[in-house]
């Protein structure tokens, strides 16, 4: 059976919106105030993750991101794995196969994925899924990795849910010289 890991960049007030400044929010670009030290360790991490990965699981939106951003064509050991990957798409249309093995499911297929992936399915940015999941009880996993900084307000990673999500910390790790991974599972 598979575990669903949620994997996200976030500030240290909960805010995902907007890392890259790409929204134009006013309050964005967070990601990229990080030193080159910060970012080449951040990276090695994320491949870390990538290897560990049996599938890669995201919302439209996200998986359109990576596209524009030109995940198709970079090269590198990082690129390569994660076009490797079997990647899922949560939408209720229809999504481009422009990434290598692309599936698009329902929210409801979810649960029956998990039965049929042996080992981590990974899920980086997509808002609007990481709250269903979390909702539906589906997540196993929450990797955190956290920026040194107060947005103070946009988008954040649990905007509200409809009851106490009970979690328990099982790792933390920095990373470079500013950036905190915490990891939590699902109790």
């Amino acid at each position: 059976m598979g575990k669903i890991i949620i994997s996200e960049n976030v500030t240290l007030d909960g805010v995902v919106q907007d890392p890259t400044g790409d929204e134009g929010t006013g309050r964005g670009s967070w990601f990229t105030w990080i030193g080159d030290q910060d970012r080449v360790a951040w990276a090695e991490v994320e491949y870390e993750e990538a290897l560990g990965a049996e599938a890669l699981l995201m919302g439209r939106r996200t998986y359109e991101y990576f596209i524009r951003r030109g995940w198709v064509s970079r090269t590198g050991e990082w690129a390569d794995r994660l076009r490797d990957l079997p990647k899922y798409v949560v939408s209720s249309g229809a999504v481009g196969d422009d990434w290598g093995t692309t599936k698009v499911l329902g929210i409801e297929e979810v649960a029956k994925l998990k039965e049929e992936v042996s080992g981590e399915i990974v899920v980086y940015g997509s808002g609007r899924l990481v709250h269903d999941l979390i909702e539906r009880d589906l997540a196993d996993e929450l990797r955190l990795m956290t920026y040194p900084v107060v947005a103070g307000a946009g988008g954040r990673l649990f905007p509200g849910t409809s009851g106490v999500k009970p979690l328990r910390l099982v790792g933390t790790r920095a990373v470079g010289g500013s950036l905190a991974l915490l990891t939590y599972a699902t109790a």
